[in-house]
């Protein structure tokens, strides 16, 4: 068995794909747009032919989806947790678990899917991250 894909559905395409492409560093690997269904599928992976994630794009949906917690998080593993999350909270991502522990943190993708980032290996904790408040949940 192979684990090939996991679909999260999103209501802004483009504001996805510059969270998972442009912000985390994901590739986009394929596109299928299917008129006749009003609905397109972006499938996103860290690396050619390793674990995939399906941007289920239903075109004209305006009602939030629910905020990903029935759904669990996606797990990344980063270089450098800390030049990650300054990155991102940089482009105005909330840091919702800090990796005070120079090894795990989480955020949320524009569509509320919670994101969890872990240090390969391990840093040593640093400041601000190791005095920094969670904010929100995840």
């Amino acid at each position: 068995m192979k684990l090939l894909h996991t679909m999260v559905r999103v209501l802004d395409i483009d504001a996805s794909l510059h969270f998972y492409c442009d912000l985390l560093g994901l590739k986009e690997l394929r596109r299928h747009e299917v008129p006749q269904g009003q609905f397109t599928l972006v499938f996103l992976a860290a690396e050619e032919g390793g674990h995939e994630i399906e941007l289920t794009y239903n075109w004209g949906e305006t009602e939030p989806y629910s905020d990903g917690r029935n759904f669990g998080h996606l797990a990344l593993r980063v270089e450098n947790i800390y030049d990650t999350c300054q990155r991102l909270m940089d482009a105005g991502v909330t840091i919702n678990r800090p990796p005070r522990d120079g090894h795990m943190a989480f955020v949320r993708s524009p569509d509320g899917i919670s994101i969890e980032l872990l240090q390969e290996g391990n840093l040593p904790p640093q400041e601000p991250w190791a005095s920094m408040e969670n904010t929100g949940t995840w």
